[in-house]
C-alpha cells in the first residue's frame, strides 16, 4: 500500500474510534451510576405506593366481627365427618391491611384455638394468609385471588404433614353467602394423592 493510503486508513480509524468512545460515553452518562439511591422523593412515593390500604383490603372488612361457627372435619374420603362448634373474632390490623382472626373451639374432641392473618400484597398484586394453631408448630402459608367484588375467594399453598413426612398442597375457597354468612372449604389429596374435601367451617355472624 502507498504511504499515502496508510495514513488515509489510519485516519478513518482514529475517526471511528472516537466516534465510538463519544457514543459509550453517551450511554454511560445516561443510565444511573452503579449503586446510586433513589432520591429521597421518590422513595417516599414508592413506599406510599405499596403501603396504602385499597379495594383489595377493604374487601377484607365484610369479614369483621364475632362469628359462631360449625366446623366439620373429613380424615378420608366417603367417611362420616367430624362435626365440632366454636367461635371466631376477627377485626383489621395495622391500620386496615390486615384481617387478623381468631378461633376457639374443638376439633377432633380436643380444645382448640388458633389465628391467623389474611391481607392483599399490593407488591405481588395477589392475597397472602398465615394460619397457625394448637393442632401443631408449624405456621401455614398461602397465597391466591378474590373473584370481582370479592364475594369469593381462593388460596392455594402447601403444608407439611407429620403423618406420613410428605408435603402436600392444598386448596382453600371462601364464599361469601350474605352479610351474616360465609363458608370456608379446604381440599387436600388423600393417600392415593386424589384430592378431596379436608374441611368445611360455616360462619354466622353473633348478633
Amino acid at each position: 500500500m502507498k504511504p499515502k493510503g496508510i495514513l488515509a486508513g489510519l485516519a478513518l480509524l482514529v475517526v471511528v474510534a472516537a466516534l465510538a468512545i463519544g457514543a459509550d460515553e453517551k450511554a454511560k452518562s445516561a443510565k444511573p451510576a452503579a449503586g446510586k439511591q433513589m432520591d429521597e422523593k421518590a422513595m417516599m412515593e414508592m413506599m406510599a405506593k405499596y403501603s396504602t390500604p385499597g379495594p383489595e383490603h377493604k374487601a377484607l372488612e365484610q369479614f369483621v366481627g364475632t362469628w359462631d361457627t360449625t366446623a366439620k372435619m373429613w380424615m378420608a374420603p366417603g367417611t362420616p365427618p367430624q362435626e365440632s362448634t366454636g367461635t371466631a373474632e376477627n377485626k383489621m390490623a395495622l391500620g386496615g391491611r390486615f384481617l387478623e382472626q381468631h378461633y376457639e373451639g374443638t376439633m377432633m374432641n380436643q380444645p382448640f384455638t388458633g389465628m391467623g392473618y389474611t391481607g392483599y400484597d399490593l407488591y405481588k398484586k395477589q392475597y397472602v394468609g398465615t394460619w397457625m394453631d394448637s393442632m401443631g408448630t408449624s405456621m401455614m402459608m398461602s397465597t391466591g385471588k378474590a373473584e370481582p367484588g370479592g364475594k369469593t375467594m381462593t388460596m392455594t399453598g402447601k403444608m407439611d404433614d407429620p403423618m406420613d413426612g410428605k408435603t402436600k398442597a392444598f386448596k382453600e375457597t371462601i364464599t361469601v353467602v350474605d352479610n351474616d354468612h360465609h363458608v370456608f372449604e379446604m381440599w387436600g389429596p388423600d393417600p392415593s394423592g386424589k384430592n378431596f374435601k379436608w374441611m368445611e367451617i360455616s360462619y354466622t355472624r353473633k348478633k
